[in-house]
């Protein structure tokens, strides 16, 4: 004998189908959940990792920016203490070019010939004095121009003196001349060149 199903089977299934539809919907809204939090969590991390990273760069910063002002105060020292040495070396050179230039200029002066007023500005030097006649005036040029000490003389003038010293020395001129830079430390002491040789003395 046939079975007949008098239940609602379409209300059934219907039904089922909606549970089914909430049981994945219930597990896709968890999923997403998960998926959601777990990115969230992600993010954090590499977010707290990021700013980590450049805390220890800032500080790595304001580390060198504090040997940098360190550097810079030494080089400030540096400087100062170089130019304190030029200026000790220029001293010295010039004290002994002082005790050289009166040497030289007491034995460069010929016979005839008298020195009444030495005026130096820097290397420029000026020889005023009194001379028996232009010859000693020539003469003493010549001299200095053999001095390695002393050069391009030039005569600003020669002219009988307003008012000589002495009848001897009627004339009175006017010498301008250039002093020979002073020599450095390394050519003081001699120092040795490219080639292994001792500099000039």
């Amino acid at each position: 004998m046939a079975r007949i199903n008098l239940l609602p089977w379409r209300e059934e299934k219907r039904k089922e189908r909606q549970r089914q539809f909430m049981s994945s919907l219930l597990l896709t809204a968890i999923l997403g959940v998960v998926v959601v939090f777990f990115a969230g969590f992600m993010f954090d991390q590499k977010i707290s990792h990021q700013q980590s990273r450049n805390e220890m760069v800032q500080r790595e910063i304001k580390a060198l920016e504090i040997r940098i002002k360190r550097i810079e105060e030494l080089e400030r020292t540096r400087a100062r203490l170089i130019s304190r040495k030029q200026v000790i070396e220029r001293l010295q050179a010039s004290r002994s070019t002082t005790v050289e230039l009166l040497d030289k200029l007491a034995k460069s002066i010929p016979v005839g010939v008298t020195l009444t007023t030495i005026q130096q500005q820097g290397a420029d030097l000026a020889l005023i004095g009194t001379s028996q006649s232009n010859a000693r005036v020539s003469a003493y040029l010549r001299e200095l121009e053999k001095n390695d000490l002393f050069v391009s003389p030039q005569l600003d003038y020669v002219r009988s003196a307003a008012n000589p010293t002495t009848a001897t020395e009627p004339y009175q001129f006017s010498i301008k001349v250039k002093l020979r830079p002073p020599k450095s430390a390394d050519e003081e002491e001699g120092f040795d060149g490219p080639d292994g040789q001792g500099g000039t003395l």
